[in-house]
């Protein structure tokens, strides 16, 4: 996606501060001029783009919110999203750890495609300057604001992105506490529909699982640990994604019991045949390097193409079983 190709069509706002007993809502949609234009445009990007986002199918016949937008036409965005900033402030009003905040409901176009944005931009403090003027003289003061809204260079924690030719949902969610319990109120409570995990959880969960499985079986081979993310790397920076059963291949070859072991590990979450495709490149930048640290406690951060290639990097097994770094071809060193 490109975020210059978002056409923001139509927005508005209702105010859902859980503290002043009711929600605000309003009457009127936003005037969209530039500066507005590209806040919302730049929010609803970086949700699109962030492998934090999560899919999700409605409950059709229980979710209020499929209910209210299952004939949305645009001309009703005022009254649908009254009712839809209704139904989640009743939700904050009766869970009172759930952050308050504003609740943008915007249309906007995506290609051919027509979606539907919920855009909770949750309230944080900031402090402002005031001045004043008296008989006295000028008075410069400062007061803390309880409800500012997030910037626009700020990843909003929760947000709704619903297509509406499919009425396919993407979500960016966080935990409050419910009744005791953590629970991810957005999609459970408010949409009522079935989350999958996001491409970040994803890969967190196969690396995790790698992970053990070295801790296992190769705990003091560092030669194996540093094989094993540069096959994770190749594999994305090949294939623009990273397919379990190639990688399972590929790390543990014929070791059949191990590779068991680790199919196993990740059946439990049915990622055993997954393809994870992270679409940000914040998710994959832990594979762009080996980090090492001797027990000397020299650290050492190599580039993954350096690694790869033995003109520039070499690693020595000595006699007497300690290990010398060779870094090779060096013009120049620079300090920091």
């Amino acid at each position: 996606m490109e975020r210059d190709e978002i056409i923001i069509r139509k927005a508005i706002v209702h105010i859902l501060d859980s503290t002043i007993g009711m929600p605000v809502l309003s009457d009127h949609l936003l005037e969209l001029g530039p500066d507005l234009n590209d806040f919302l445009r730049g929010h609803i990007f970086k949700i699109a783009s962030s492998d934090d986002m999560k899919s999700c199918n409605f409950n059709q016949e229980e979710s209020f919110v499929y209910q209210c937008i299952q004939d949305f036409r645009e001309e009703d965005l005022i009254r649908v999203s009254q009712e839809i900033a209704k139904y989640l402030y009743t939700i904050l009003n009766q869970n009172i750890d759930i952050t308050p905040g504003d609740l943008f409901i915007v249309t906007y176009q995506y290609g051919s495609t027509l979606y539907l944005a919920f855009l909770k931009m949750n309230y944080k403090e900031s402090y402002i300057h005031y001045a004043s003027t008296d008989e006295e003289g000028n008075y410069n003061d400062i007061i803390k604001q309880k409800v500012t809204l997030p910037s626009d260079s700020t990843k909003l924690s929760e947000a709704v992105l619903i297509n509406l030719s499919d009425y396919s949902v993407k979500l960016v969610e966080k935990k409050y506490e419910i009744n005791g319990v953590k629970t991810n109120y957005l999609s459970e409570i408010f949409l009522q529909c079935q989350t999958k995990l996001s491409p970040k959880a994803k890969l967190n969960i196969i690396t995790k699982a790698v992970e053990q499985i070295q801790e296992k079986y190769y705990e003091d081979d560092f030669d194996k640990h540093m094989e094993v993310k540069a096959i994770i790397h190749q594999e994305y920076m090949e294939q623009g994604a990273i397919n379990v059963e190639s990688i399972r291949e590929k790390i543990f070859g014929e070791q059949n019991e191990i590779k068991e072991e680790f199919t196993e590990k990740l059946e439990k979450y049915n990622l055993h045949t997954e393809e994870v495709k992270p679409q940000n490149k914040q998710t994959t930048k832990k594979f762009e390097k080996q980090y090492l640290t001797t027990d000397t406690g020299i650290e050492i951060n190599i580039p993954m193409d350096q690694y790869n290639d033995k003109n520039n990097v070499e690693f020595i097994t000595n006699p007497d079983g300690t290990i010398s770094v060779l870094i090779k071809n060096i013009s120049k060193i620079t300090t920091k």
